[in-house]
C-alpha cells in the first residue's frame, strides 16, 4: 500500500475521428514527463473525440489503441486510463479502460449515455459500477455524463478516488466545475476530472477545466482552461484517513439499491 499516488492529468485537444494521430499526440505528451507517475489519465473518447459515427472508428479489445495503451503502461510503468469506442458482440460501447503496467485490463462501460447528443441511439449503456484496487488505493472510474448522477457515484464502497474522463462542452462548464467539487465533498474522496480542450467537427467548444479536488472540496491542481497541459498531482492517503476519522460523515450515509 502506497501512502502517495502520483497522477498525471493530460488535458488535450483531439483530432476528429483519427485514432492514429491522437495516439501519436498523446505519446509525445507522455514522453515529455520528467518523473515517474502511478497513473496517466486521458480524456473520454481520446482516440476520436465525442463522435456518434461509431461504425467508422470503433476498435476491438485487441485493436491498435488497446495495444498502444498496454505499450505505454509497460514503458512508463504506470497505469493508463481513458475511454474509447469499442465494438463487441454486435454493439458499441463508450468504454473506459484501466490498463496496468503488466498489461492487465479492467473496463467500465459508461452507464449514462448522453441523450442530448443521441448517444443512447448508438451506444449500449453499461450496468455495472466499477471499483478497482491499484497500489493499495481503491478507485472508482466513471465517464462524463455520469457526473450528473450522484446516486451512481455514491461512495458505498469506501473508495479513495473518484475519477471522471470527459468531453464536457464549454457552455455547461459551470456544471462540470460545481459537480466535481460536490462529488468530492459528499463522498469524502479525492475527485479527478480530465476534460478535453479545442473545437470538434460539430463546432462544440471545450475549455478543459480539468481538476483535482481533495475530500473537503479544495482544488489541489493548477491546470489552466483552454490550453493543452499535463500536470502531475500527488494524492495523500493521510489526508483521506485524517478527515474521515475526524468528521465521520460517511458513517451516516444512507443505504439503498439501484434498479
Amino acid at each position: 500500500m502506497q501512502d502517495q499516488l502520483k497522477v498525471a492529468l493530460i488535458q488535450s485537444d483531439l483530432v476528429w475521428e483519427h485514432p492514429k494521430e491522437n495516439r501519436k499526440a498523446f505519446a509525445e505528451k507522455i514522453a515529455s514527463m520528467t518523473s515517474p507517475v502511478d497513473i496517466i489519465v486521458l480524456p473520454e473518447m481520446f482516440t476520436t473525440g465525442f463522435t456518434m459515427n461509431a461504425s467508422a472508428v470503433a476498435e476491438s479489445m485487441d485493436g491498435k489503441s488497446v495495444l498502444w495503451m498496454q505499450k505505454i503502461a509497460r514503458k512508463t510503468n504506470a497505469a493508463v486510463t481513458g475511454s474509447l469506442i469499442i465494438s463487441e458482440d454486435g454493439k458499441y460501447f463508450n468504454r473506459l479502460l484501466f490498463i496496468e503496467p503488466n498489461g492487465a485490463i479492467t473496463s467500465y462501460d459508461k452507464r449514462h449515455t448522453f441523450t442530448l447528443a443521441g448517444e443512447e441511439k448508438v451506444f449500449a449503456r453499461g450496468n455495472q459500477k466499477l471499483t478497482l484496487d491499484y497500489k493499495g488505493w481503491k478507485l472508482c472510474p466513471l465517464v462524463c455524463y455520469d457526473l450528473r448522477f450522484p446516486v451512481w457515484a455514491r461512495n458505498t464502497e469506501n473508495y479513495d478516488v473518484l475519477l471522471y474522463v470527459a468531453n464536457w462542452p464549454k457552455p455547461r462548464i459551470l456544471a462540470w466545475d460545481t459537480l466535481l467539487k460536490a462529488r468530492a465533498i459528499e463522498n469524502m474522496s479525492y475527485v479527478i476530472g480530465v476534460n478535453r480542450v479545442g473545437t470538434d467537427q460539430d463546432l462544440n467548444e471545450y475549455s478543459g477545466n480539468s481538476a483535482v479536488y481533495d475530500v473537503l472540496g479544495n482544488a489541489i491542481s493548477n491546470i489552466k482552461p483552454n490550453k493543452e497541459q499535463l500536470e502531475v498531482v500527488t494524492l495523500e492517503r493521510h489526508h483521506i484517513n485524517y478527515y474521515r476519522n475526524k468528521l465521520k460523515f460517511l458513517n451516516d450515509r444512507d443505504t439503498f439499491t439501484i434498479q
